[in-house]
């Protein structure tokens, strides 16, 4: 009697990131560009945090969604660089099982809250604009509130549903992953699992809640604009536009990538690999490294404030 064949499979323990060299030249360039964007991320997001949150001028709900915008930066690009410092510095691309399991829920939950906030973002706008007489009633500071404690309940639910779909599935043997973090798409492409169904809702379920995120943003502008059109003087429409389109250039540039590192099927070949590495950093570090800059710099209010608080310390001194 011929026993059946027995597949030899090794229940995977951690994996392996190749998403930049740990070594030589190169290595010692990500380390720098990674410890420099990271620095300067803690800085912006973080001076954002402190004088929003100081400054009784800016306790207003613009600055509201955006003090909630820049901690969920923080949480996006402290759920991947980090990793990738240290493994640069240890010069091991390795991560645990569970590590794997931390940071891909952290990444998840911060990118939904981050949308939402967006999204919430442009509706302030919206009624800042359109409906300047009622602004108080419909931003007062409970909705506030409760809309950005649904945002991270929300991006939490999310994170949950994934993190639980992508680690159901079985890993054995092969665990290459080729990404500098650990990322839904990379994961599915290398687990031995024959049903993906467990994974493909989350999917489904964050592509439709970002398309819906998006033309609800894209509605928003659109009367925005119409509105912003029938304004008579030249510096009026300047200031709206100033601060409505490094807004929308936000939400296009964060989506785009994100769509499109996710839509694409992952793929062995090293010059596809590279370039979804690449689109992946698009999403994941420059939005939280380039966000301080993008609303604090031509933003007069955030310039005041930050007179103020340096004239404060100085004071003290």
């Amino acid at each position: 009697m011929i026993a059946p064949e027995v597949t030899n499979l090794t229940a995977v323990t951690e994996f392996i990131l190749l998403g930049f060299a740990t070594q030589g030249t190169m290595g010692f360039l990500h380390l720098l560009l990674f410890s420099l964007v990271y620095l300067c991320t803690l800085l912006g997001n973080g001076l954002i945090i402190l004088i929003t949150t100081l400054d009784r001028h800016l306790h207003t709900p613009m600055y509201f969604f955006l003090r909630s915008l820049s901690f969920s930066d923080l949480c996006l690009i402290s759920a991947t660089v980090p990793k990738s410092i240290a493994s640069s510095l240890r010069r091991s691309s390795s991560i645990s099982f569970p590590g794997c399991v931390v940071q891909l829920f952290m990444m998840i939950m911060s990118a939904g809250v981050k949308l939402t906030l967006l999204m919430l973002m442009s509706v302030d706008l919206y009624a800042a604009i359109c409906h300047p007489l009622h602004y108080d009633v419909i931003m007062s500071r409970d909705r506030c509130v409760q809309l950005t404690a649904v945002s991270w309940l929300g991006g939490g639910l999310l994170a949950v549903m994934h993190t639980a779909g992508t680690f159901y599935l079985s890993y054995c043997g092969f665990n290459v992953v080729h990404q500098f973090f650990c990322d839904v798409p990379q994961l599915v492409a290398i687990s031995c699992s024959g049903n993906l169904l467990n994974e493909l809702v989350p999917i489904l379920i964050s592509v439709v809640w970002s398309i819906s995120c998006f033309i609800f943003i894209v509605i928003s502008y659109v009367h925005i604009f119409s509105a912003v059109r029938k304004i008579p003087s030249t510096e009026g429409k300047v200031k709206v536009y100033s601060t409505c389109l490094p807004h929308l250039l936000v939400v296009v540039l964060f989506l785009c990538m994100a769509f499109f590192a996710y839509m694409k099927p992952a793929s062995e070949s090293p010059s596809m690999s590279d370039l979804i590495i690449y689109i992946s950093m698009f999403y994941t570090v420059v939005p939280p490294t380039f966000n301080p800059i993008i609303y604090s710099l031509r933003n007069q209010a955030m310039k005041s404030a930050v007179g103020r608080l340096m004239k404060g310390v100085l004071t003290k001194m």
